[in-house]
């Protein structure tokens, strides 16, 4: 037993209070150690705020577990016994390498239950060094579920999740559906590496959310998910009115394994469902930033590897809406298509999309043998004020298309790609000034690099080198897209530098130590 409250004894005679003896005593938190074969459900039912459980490393506990409430500030911590020698420092990205330092949370499918689950009232709960996922063989359709994404109001929610350092793998034969259901405010997934989330028929994701407020904050992980490897909204909200808000994701790796795609050498066999790699359907406030995107191919959808398009899912929340939003920094490859923005639900009733910067990016291999129509932008019906400034993309069929109702306020400045096939058009419309003019009304088109481009197509104060040979590269083979002095591109920009991508500002993106912008 360890102290906990201060102890007040009170004598009460003739009416009058008096404080007879006074004995105070300061709440401790305690490390408790579960050895291999211990209880670690009786753990989390004792802890009490700021205490620490330990986990044995390479142990093996048998759930599924649940997070009871906890009405303190501080967290309780679980964590791997192993010194910290034994994992990657703070802020460095844990590998399966370090699988034999982990302590291994399962569950199967005996109880029908996430391996980690919350109650109303769990709050505070940070895991550092673990290992989560199903026994061997098993399905499960997720393995951490924060929220059971069916509350009707904000108080009944928990919240404040911190996952640090944690191995959370789906079974590699049967797949498991989702990583971690993120339906609570205030949580924070780090330095993880989440992968074989893969399903057939329905979608799967290392990560979504659709009934929390936000924040949520994705920092610095590896994440693998067959069909949205990143999903924002996805089904209607029970909390009425709700759009998950302060979406922050920087430094993280997405990625789809080759081994998943029909006709690649490393063709496992299983034909799982794959879609696209982040997906925003309901979100506001949205920062992602120096990320890199690989692998995303046609299959059941057309390959788009990000996707902002607010979605009234099942119909029953017509306030949905994307908006606010900076893509900046990020490194897209070897997909069937860029981004894909879309105005408004067409299906159901949602608000409008609005305020989306995609800026200082790279697109690279965006091409046909991915299986799509290698377009780098889509913008559909009815966008507002979307921003399109210093990114270099080699799209193989078209640099932007437009189409349904007219999009206002585009901002396209400053952008250097590659014309591939098509262009800048709109459906039905010629490329290049007719497109803007029918189907990007009040758009500003300026500085802009098109490489094999016609410029009688296009409004004036743009580029047209021939071809990639007459950018000025430094060496676009060996994928250095600096610009020589003596390009005609270089200062050129509206802003007076180099038209494309910052390669620098991108290079500290990427690697972390960018001062990241507010969000």
């Amino acid at each position: 037993q360890r102290p906990r409250e201060e102890t007040l004894l009170n004598l009460r005679f003739a009416g009058h209070a008096a404080i007879f003896g006074l004995c105070v005593f300061t709440a401790t938190a305690s490390t408790v150690n579960v050895p291999a074969g211990g209880d670690f459900q009786e753990a989390l039912n004792s802890a009490r705020a700021g205490d620490v459980i330990t986990l044995a490393a390479g142990a093996v506990y048998k759930g599924p577990f649940e997070l009871p409430p906890n009405p303190g500030t501080d967290y309780i911590t679980i964590r791997t016994n192993a010194e910290d020698s034994s994992l990657p420092a703070p802020g460095v990205r844990i590998t399966p390498e370090y699988a034999s330092s982990l302590p291994k949370l399962v569950a199967d499918w005996t109880e029908h239950l996430p391996v980690i689950r919350t109650v109303q009232g769990s709050s505070h709960y940070r895991f550092i060094g673990v290992e989560i996922s199903p026994t061997a063989g098993t399905y499960l359709l997720q393995l951490v579920q924060l929220g059971d994404g069916s509350e009707t109001s904000l108080s009944d929610l928990p919240g404040d999740f911190i996952f640090d350092r944690c191995f959370m793998h789906g079974d590699a034969a049967v797949g498991t559906r989702r990583g971690v259901a993120i339906n609570a405010p205030s949580v924070t997934i780090m330095n993880s590496w989440l992968t074989d989330f893969k399903v057939v028929g329905p979608d799967s994701q290392a990560l979504a959310s659709w009934n929390s407020p936000g924040p949520i904050t994705i920092t610095n992980n590896y994440l693998e998910g067959a069909g949205e490897n990143v999903l924002i909204g996805g089904q209607d909200p029970t909390i009425p009115d709700l759009v998950p808000t302060g979406i922050t994701i920087r430094n993280n790796h997405f990625s789809k394994p080759l081994a998943w795609r029909e006709g690649d050498p490393s063709y496992q066999g299983t034909h799982w469902t794959v879609k696209t790699l982040l997906e925003f359907k309901n979100a506001r406030q949205i920062v992602v930033d120096g990320n890199l995107f690989e692998n995303n191919w046609a299959d059941a959808q057309s390959g788009f590897a990000i996707l902002f398009t607010p979605r009234n899912q099942n119909g029953g929340a017509p306030w949905s809406i994307v908006s606010d939003a900076r893509f900046t920094n990020n490194i897209i490859r070897h997909v069937a298509s860029g981004i894909n923005i879309l105005g408004t639900d067409d299906i159901f009733t949602s608000r409008q999309l609005h305020d989306i910067t995609i800026k200082n990016n790279l697109f690279e291999d965006i091409t046909t043998p991915w299986g799509g129509t290698a377009r780098l932008f889509q913008i559909l019906n009815g966008a507002l004020n979307v921003t399109v400034d210093h990114n270099t993309g080699f799209p193989a069929g078209a640099i932007l298309i437009a189409d349904q109702n007219p999009s206002s306020g585009l901002l396209f400045t400053n952008n250097l790609a590659d014309h591939g096939a098509y262009g800048f058009f709109g459906s039905g419309q010629a490329e290049g000034t007719a497109t803007l003019a029918d189907y990007l009304p009040n758009s500003v088109f300026q500085r802009n690099g098109i490489i094999g481009g016609n410029s009688a197509l296009y409004p004036g104060g743009n580029f047209f080198p021939a071809e990639i040979g007459n950018v000025g590269f430094v060496n676009s083979a060996a994928g250095d897209y600096r610009l020589l002095a003596g390009s005609s591109l270089h200062d050129a920009a509206t802003d007076g530098t180099d038209v494309g991508v910052n390669v620098g500002d991108l290079a500290a993106a990427q690697s972390g130590s960018a001062t990241p912008a507010p969000v």
